[in-house]
This record gives C-alpha cells, sequence and structure tokens, in this order.
C-alpha cells in the first residue's frame, strides 16, 4: 500500500504537524472542531463570503468576456517550471520539487511562459487564470492585502509597431517615441478592460457590493497618471495611498517603477555593452505600470487604494535581456553558446537556460525572434480586496474560500 504522508523539509510529516497543532489547542482550553469552526466554517456559511463571491464572479466574467472579445486566447496553466518570476521583493523561494529526475519550481507567476507563448505569429495575445505561489516573508506589521496562494489573471499582448535591434541601438529618439506609444496603447487596453468589468459587476451584482457598504463609479479615461520619482514623498504612507489621496477617484496609474528585469528599460544598453548605473535611470525611462484601485463608500468617500495590476512593455533584444538579468543578480554569469546553440555553461544558469536559448534564437531573415509584448497580471483577490475593504471587509481573508496571508500566526488547514 502507498504511504501519502507528506514529509516536510524539517522531516516533519503533515499528519504529525497536525497533531502538534490539536494538541497545542487542547492546551489552550480550545477543541480542534471549535477552532474549525471559528476559523472556518463561520466565514464559510456568512453572507459577506458570498457577497464577494457574486463580485469575484461577475468580475471575472467580465474580463474573460472582453479579453475574447478582443481576440486574445486561453492558454495552458504553468504550475510547475524550470524557471519562474525571480520577483524584485522579499519572496522566501519555494522549494525544488522532483518529479522524474528532473527539479522544478512552482509557479511565482507566468511572466516568461506568457512571453513565449506569444512567439506564435497567428496569435495576437494571451491570457491565462493563472495560478501564483509566493511564500511572502512574514512582517512585524500588520498587512491586510497578502497571500501565499492566489489567482491572477495574466495577459500578454504583441505590440502593433516592431523595432529592430539596429533601431534600438542606433535610433533612441526615434524608438523613444515609439514606446511611448505602445505604452499608451497598453495603458487604454487596460483602462477598457477595468471599465468593461465594472460594467459588468454593476449589472450582475450590485446588491452585493451594497451589501458590503461599498459601491464602483464607471471609471473615465484617461485614468490619472503619475510618474514614481517625480511624485514628492514626506509622508509615512505608501506611495499608493498618497497617490490615491491626490488622484480623487477610484482607478489611476503609477509609471515607470525600475523593479523586475523583464520590464523595458529605454534606453539601457549601448553597442560597446555600456548600461546606466542604477541611481540614474529616471521613471520615463521606465516603460511599466501599476493601476491602483481605491473603494468607493456609499457616502461618496474613497477608501486607501492598493495596486492591483503590474505590468509594463518587455526587453525584446537579446543582449538587452542577458544584461537585465546580470545586473538585477538574476544570473551568475553572461550565456555562452557554441556553433551549434548549445549552451556551454547550462549549470551556471540554473532554470534560464531553456529560456535564454529561445531569446536567442534567430529567424531565417536574422533577426531576433523573441516576441515583441507588454502586459499585465491582474490579481484576483487583490482587486476584490482593493475594491471591497471598508465597513464589512476588513482583511483579504474574508472574500476568499481558503486564503492563506502570510502573517496569519497558524497552520493553513485547507
Amino acid at each position: 500500500m502507498k504511504s501519502f504522508a507528506a514529509v516536510g523539509a524539517s522531516g516533519t510529516t503533515i499528519g504529525s504537524s497536525l497533531e502538534h497543532f490539536q494538541e497545542k489547542l487542547a492546551r489552550q482550553g480550545m477543541s480542534f472542531s471549535e477552532f474549525l469552526r471559528d476559523a472556518y466554517v463561520k466565514k464559510w456559511t456568512g453572507e459577506n463570503l458570498a457577497h464577494a463571491l457574486n463580485i469575484r464572479t461577475a468580475l471575472v466574467l467580465g474580463l474573460q468576456e472582453f479579453l475574447v472579445s478582443r481576440g486574445i486566447v486561453n492558454i495552458d496553466r504553468v504550475s510547475l517550471s524550470p524557471v519562474t518570476d525571480p520577483l524584485c521583493h522579499s519572496v522566501e523561494h519555494v522549494p525544488v520539487i522532483p518529479f522524474q529526475g528532473s527539479p522544478y519550481r512552482t509557479t511565482h507567476s507566468m511572466i516568461y511562459s506568457k512571453m513565449l507563448a506569444c512567439i506564435n505569429p497567428y496569435v495576437p495575445g494571451v491570457y491565462i487564470d493563472s495560478p501564483n505561489i509566493r511564500l511572502e516573508l512574514p512582517s512585524d506589521t500588520a498587512r491586510h492585502k497578502y497571500l501565499i496562494d492566489f489567482s491572477q489573471m495574466d495577459i500578454e499582448l504583441k505590440r502593433t509597431q516592431t523595432l529592430s535591434e539596429e533601431e534600438y541601438f542606433d535610433r533612441p529618439r526615434e524608438v523613444t517615441a515609439t514606446l511611448v506609444q505602445e505604452r499608451d496603447r497598453a495603458l487604454d487596453f487596460f483602462e477598457d478592460l477595468i471599465i468593461y468589468s465594472v460594467k459588468k459587476i454593476l449589472a450582475l451584482a450590485g446588491d452585493s457590493l451594497a451589501a458590503l457598504g461599498v459601491t464602483l463609479a464607471l471609471p473615465q479615461k484617461p485614468f490619472p497618471r503619475f510618474y514614481k520619482d517625480e511624485e514628492e514623498d514626506h509622508e509615512a504612507s505608501s506611495l499608493e495611498e498618497r497617490l490615491g489621496r491626490k488622484a480623487g477617484v477610484q482607478f489611476f496609474w503609477v509609471l515607470g517603477l525600475l523593479r523586475e528585469n523583464y520590464d523595458l528599460v529605454y534606453p539601457y544598453l549601448s553597442r560597446d555593452g555600456k548600461r546606466p548605473e542604477k541611481e540614474s535611470v529616471r521613471s520615463r525611462q521606465v516603460f511599466n505600470y501599476d493601476l491602483c484601485a481605491a473603494p468607493l463608500y456609499t457616502d461618496g468617500t474613497l477608501g486607501v487604494a492598493y495596486e492591483v495590476l503590474s505590468g509594463g512593455l518587455r526587453e525584446w533584444v537579446y543582449d538587452a535581456i542577458v544584461a537585465r538579468l546580470l545586473d538585477n543578480g538574476i544570473l551568475r554569469e553572461e550565456p555562452q553558446f557554441d556553433e551549434k546553440g548549445g549552451l556551454l555553461n547550462m549549470a551556471e544558469l540554473e532554470g534560464y537556460g531553456p529560456f535564454i536559448a529561445v531569446a536567442h534564437m534567430r529567424d531565417a531573415k536574422g533577426q531576433g525572434m523573441f516576441p515583441q509584448v507588454f502586459g499585465g497580471g491582474l490579481g484576483i483577490e487583490r482587486t476584490l480586496f482593493a475594491l471591497l475593504h471598508g465597513p464589512h471587509v476588513k482583511d483579504i481573508d474574508e472574500i476568499t474560500c481558503f486564503g492563506k496571508n502570510p502573517d496569519k500566526p497558524l497552520p493553513f488547514l485547507f
């Protein structure tokens, strides 16, 4: 008979861990069933969760309907891969999972997968309601918006204007103008996506919004835009919170946040390999964006804003892709290819070898094959919390059936 006793890194099985937890509860005068009733069943049987799920259903339906109407195709989910989003903030790296002799990582996000899917010349763009596992490090500060296991609507689209490597290196003024147009097209696309989804929520779940003490105002285009390094920071409050008060509306953009290796920075790499010091890169050189959202209460006031979507134009020139990976500390050394396309230092590249090999490929005309795209990932639970927190919703766990907030000091039982 096969054993299903999963063993953790410390050698503790799931069963023994739960047994220790039950014993701890008993010492506190609480039975395991009493804890389950208070921590889970009470939420599962409440009206607030039902209302949140009604709104979630309308949101996801609106997102999918809009994307399909624009010809964007749905692709398969990637939960295990040799490589995943390294992320720029404090995330505990997930354990390696072996399968049939090869190691894999769980997916932080499908960023590399969705970019590669756009290499198909017959596909204008892709979307996925993707799985995300991010083992956020616990914080001493109470955080109400984080989950270690969540879903995200991941979207990636082809740019309308393609640029050659020669243009990238030799025509910076013209390339910058083109990239600004493409970024504005990206913002316009995502604004239309939000407007459509807000209409869907109002049509299908208006009563649930009212029951939670919030409402939605149909956004007007263009949403307010703020460049990160052009907004002075004299307050202890978060950037999103401060700019939310300044915007005065539910949805707004924060542009030019220098972070991930795949977000386009331009100009960045010169023909001789020189690149700017990190401190000298300004927001208008960084072609990415965060969409922030705040709850609108029934008395007309706005609550605290949170980031709900991150995205940007992507690096597409092979040398720039590698330079960003090196400069962000993702790669320890530059990839080295032999004359047949084999990687001479595959082991030193960790799981990035396959991705880099595709980025290195050329078509019959000698041009790079890597797709020129923009995209974004909208957190489903994060968006719900941003729009619903208020008189009836205080914590992101309250709008999920099985939410796992990393700052909760207890084992996750489901």
